[in-house]
């Protein structure tokens, strides 16, 4: 999979580059808002918390789907698998689900501060959708 540093435009408001900022960059990455902006709505949402330390799911969960997008699990339980690699996920734009970690993804091509996908091998729980 192909990797593309993208701090989702946080660099422009705050100089700290190591922080737990997954769910907002995400969100940016995939979606074209403002990192400003992002980051004061999920502030709002989490009763006036920074979420620049992580993100409660609930938080991330709610801003998606205020916005209109779908969620799609990815059920292992009935066998499924699907990892963070290209031929796995389908094509589009989208907002992934791993463990402990959110990233953006748009067309096979992974946006986000490192590479996290593991060598391809990191599973994804699931993933959200424009529509």
């Amino acid at each position: 999979m192909k990797f593309v540093y993208s701090d989702g435009g946080r660099s422009k408001y705050f100089k700290a580059s190591n922080v737990g900022d997954c769910a907002i960059r995400a969100v940016c990455n995939a979606t074209g808002k403002d990192y400003k902006e992002v980051y004061n709505e999920f502030k709002k949402l989490n009763n006036g918390q920074s979420c620049r330390n992580g993100t409660p799911k609930n938080v991330d969960k709610k801003y998606l789907k205020n916005i209109g997008w779908i969620w799609h699990p990815i059920n292992r339980k009935n066998g499924e698998s699907c990892h963070l690699c290209s031929e796995d996920l389908p094509k589009g734009i989208l907002v992934v689900q791993v463990s402990q970690h959110l990233t953006c993804v748009k067309d096979g091509v992974l946006y986000d501060t490192y590479d996290c996908s593991r060598g391809e091998t990191r599973g994804v729980y699931g993933y959200w959708t424009q529509y």
